[in-house]
Parts: C-alpha cells; structure tokens; sequence
C-alpha cells in the first residue's frame, strides 16, 4: 500500500509524499481492479466540486477515458505518469491497461483521499505525489534502468494527463523545452506524451502552413515532435461542461530536431515572427532587431534565409522558420549583444521616458495657472 502525506504533515511523510519505491520488474499478471465505487460516486462521497479558478473539468466516462489511454500505445508493463488524475478516471482506465507502475501527480490535496482509495486496490502500482507538475522534478520520476538512447525506440515511459485548459499551453511549451534540453522527463529518452487540450489549441499544435490556426505552438511543436490530433471529446461529456470542446494530443519527440538551434533562440524568432500575425512576415522579424539598423537587418536576415518579405506569417514552412534561425543565430555570433535584445523593453523605456517628460513638464504649467 502507497503511503501518502498531506502538506502539514511532519517532514518524514513529506518525503514518503514525494517518493515512491517503484515495482520490481518482470512478468505481470493480467490486473483488473475490484469492485471500487464509480467515479461519480467518489465525487460525492468526498464532496469534490470543480473549482472554476483551477480550469477543472471531471471526465466520468470509463469509455473515454479508455479510448484516450489507447491513444498512449500498448501500456502492458509500462511505466506511466499521469498528470492530474481528479478523481481517477483516466487513472483507472491506465491501471486496467496493466501497467507496472503509475506515478499520479496530483495538485489539488482534496483528490487525495479517492486516489488512496485506488492505491489501496492497486498495491504495489500506484505511487500519489501531492504537488505541481511545473515544478516537480520528472528526471526523478521513474527507474534508471528504463533509460534509452536518444536515437532508440521511445522508453516504456509515457506520461498521460487530462490538463486544466490554464496550466496546459505553460506546460507544453516547458516540456518542449526539456525535449530540447534532453532532460526532466526526457532525460529517459524520447518519452511519449498523450494530453488534453482545447481544441483551439489542439489545432494550432498540429497546423499545416497555410492554416488558419498555424501560429507559434505549431512551429515550436513540430520541429521537435511528431504530434497527432487523435480525437476530439464534446464539452458535454464533461462536469462541469466547459464552453469549448476537448481534443486529445499524442506527442512524440523526433531523433532530429527539424531546427537545430537552442530553443530559446528558436523561442525569440518564432515570437517575433508572430507577434503581427496578420500583418506582412517582415513587421514580426524586424523586431528582432534594435532601432539602430533595423530595417537594414531585417532585409540581410530575409535576404540570407531566402524569405519573401510579403508572406504571412502563417503561410511560412518550417524550412522558412529553419533558414531564419539559422541566420539569425549567425548574426547573434558576430554581435553577442543582439540576442539580449528585446523589442518590448524598448518599448517600454520609450513609454518611461515620455511620461517622465510629461511629468516634469506638468507641474510647471499647473503653478502658471495657479498663479494666475
């Protein structure tokens, strides 16, 4: 049985909270739980309603949460993370999959007691860490002994999450960083992400050049990851039901990232290409550049990278977005101090100085009247 701390408890339980011995590995018999109380029936048993401020939406349907587990792959032996579980649904349907082990990472402590319950049907399986997956440390998270080769086949390592629509973009984008970086969960190898979005997003993650919802998690996404659209989930197959539809996002990191730089510098570019999406490329890429020589840049840049300045940023291929980075990273080597620099904060010191030059104008002109 996994034990659980709460936040106040002594510092011993908060180590047991956060860590979780994991299964020996071998050969599992086919596992099926107990008869346990639906999920609807955890729900008001524990009182739990869905906090609005928390972007939470309950999934109760076992044939959904089924259908998004088998979007994850064959998950027999696996090791699992989920992120997120509520109440369990999705957490029963991966238990039922016969995983080894299933690492549960939980924000919300009013979840914690029904996840118990499920630890305590599932012994040896299941692993509940009261925390935040932003900050939780995922390179610790499963055996060393499931570690691949970058250039292997995927790790029996999947993380699975139905995400808050708040924390879900913040999330993605962090983790494509650390695909980039090779390290917190993918410091194991190219594990393999399956995860709920908004539709909208859903879209914008997997949009072609030329689509309406190409934008920059397309870009960001794409150049590092294979990412499939599986399926979409009404709004009402939810409690409460959100105003938007649900779509489920299957990511897997590529060997070869399709731009080869760093991803912050690639971060910058593809923002600033953005920034002005419905306006001509060259207004976002020219802001990658100090007013000092801006126009003349912006023209070298797109010159070199062999971009027509007239296309919008939507219709750019990811070859366009490769040969601007790759420019653009040539250009920050000849002149290190162009990299730090940020077209906002410019703008922001332009705004600062013209309000300290109203501000000191001002009181001149309010004694002249009062004199008068």
């Amino acid at each position: 049985m996994v034990r659980l701390g709460l936040a106040s408890a002594s510092r011993e339980r908060r180590k047991e909270q956060e860590f979780c011995l994991m299964a020996v590995p071998g050969k599992v018999a086919a596992f099926r739980l107990p008869p346990l109380p639906t999920v609807g029936e955890i729900i008001k048993l524990f009182r739990l309603k869905a906090q609005k401020q928390l972007s939470q939406n309950f999934l109760l349907d076992l044939r959904l949460t089924d259908k998004i587990v088998r979007q994850a792959g064959e998950l027999k032996n696996a090791h699992v993370c989920e992120v997120g579980p509520g109440p369990g649904g999705i957490t029963r349907s991966i238990l039922s999959a016969g995983v080894q082990q299933l690492l549960l990472i939980e924000k919300d402590a009013r979840f914690v007691p029904g996840l118990q319950m499920l630890s305590e049907a599932a012994p040896g399986k299941l692993c509940v860490v009261h925390g935040d997956i932003l900050t939780y440390k995922m390179e610790k998270a499963f055996p060393k002994h499931l570690k691949k080769n970058w250039e292997d086949e995927p790790p029996d390592i999947h993380i699975i999450g139905n995400l808050p629509f708040s924390v879900s973009t913040p999330l993605i984008i962090k983790w494509l960083e650390n695909v980039s970086k090779k390290d917190g969960p993918f410091i194991y190898g190219r594990t393999q992400l399956t995860l709920t979005f908004q539709k909208e997003v859903a879209e914008r993650l997997t949009a072609n050049p030329g689509g309406k919802q190409r934008s920059r998690l397309s870009i960001m996404s794409q150049h590092l990851c294979t990412v499939e659209n599986c399926f979409v989930i009404p709004g009402q197959a939810f409690v409460p039901k959100p105003k938007v539809d649900v779509a489920v996002v299957h990511f897997t990191p590529l060997v070869q990232p399709k731009i080869q730089q760093p991803f912050k510098l690639v971060e910058k570019v593809v923002q600033s290409v953005f920034q002005f999406r419905r306006k001509y490329c060259f207004r976002g890429i020219e802001t990658l550049f100090p007013e000092s020589g801006r126009l003349k840049r912006t023209e070298q840049l797109m010159m070199t990278a062999d971009v027509d300045p007239t296309l919008r940023p939507f219709q750019l291929s990811m070859s366009h977005f490769r040969n601007l980075c790759n420019t653009y990273r040539k250009m920050c080597d000849e002149d290190p101090s162009l990299f730090a620099y940020s077209y906002r904060e410019e703008l922001r010191q332009r705004k600062k100085t013209r309000n300290l030059l109203k501000s000191t104008s001002q009181p001149k002109q309010t004694e002249e009247e009062n004199q008068l």
